[in-house]
């Protein structure tokens, strides 16, 4: 008789932790459900429940990462893209949290706000940093520019933007994050 492993509360609460991040990336918001995450967690339903209360929670914890955005300060402008675009380029095609939350924030307001989290906390502090003035609202158009790219490329999958390499991308996206960052008004 196989010997049984002792259940751990902290490895289960992981497993259906990655479940869920791997459906919702997969799956979207709306066509994952607790009992769809329970069953790649191998997990019952109930047990899913217990950690996470509601679909919502569920989603919350599952769409917390952490961007380490590198910090800018003393980078010449001109250099903005080649230090940024690297970290965002992995965390776009090796982490399905961020682009599960990007789709789901387009029709769910905790995604929005889930999103809007990430940006008030990582993203715009970093930017802000090297904002030559009125650093809202210049960090708020570098991600708007950035977020339409993601968009565009990650998920409506346009063709030039996808057939285009990171190289060609950090080109193309560098005069606008200095411009946005750097030049006057």
């Amino acid at each position: 008789m196989a010997e049984r492993q002792p259940r751990s509360a902290t490895a289960t609460r992981a497993r259906i932790l990655d479940a869920a991040r791997a459906q919702f990336a997969a799956d979207g918001y709306d066509r994952t459900t607790m009992r769809s995450v329970a069953g790649t967690a191998g997990v019952d339903a109930a047990m899913v429940v217990r950690y996470f209360k509601t679909k919502e929670t569920l989603f919350a914890e599952a769409a917390t990462f952490v961007l380490d955005i590198p910090d800018l300060s003393g980078v010449a402008p001109e250099k903005f893209a080649e230090v940024l675009m690297p970290r965002f380029f992995q965390v776009w095609e090796e982490d399905g949290t961020f682009l599960a939350l990007m789709r789901a924030a387009a029709t769910n307001a905790a995604a929005a706000a889930a999103m809007q989290q990430v940006f008030a906390t990582q993203v715009a502090p970093a930017l802000a940093a090297v904002a030559v003035d009125r650093h809202d609202e210049r960090a708020a158009l570098v991600g708007s520019q950035i977020l339409g790219l993601v968009f565009a490329r990650y998920v409506l999958k346009i063709p030039p933007l996808v057939g285009m390499s990171h190289n060609q991308l950090v080109r193309w996206m560098g005069p606008t994050l200095r411009r946005y960052l750097t030049e006057p008004l």
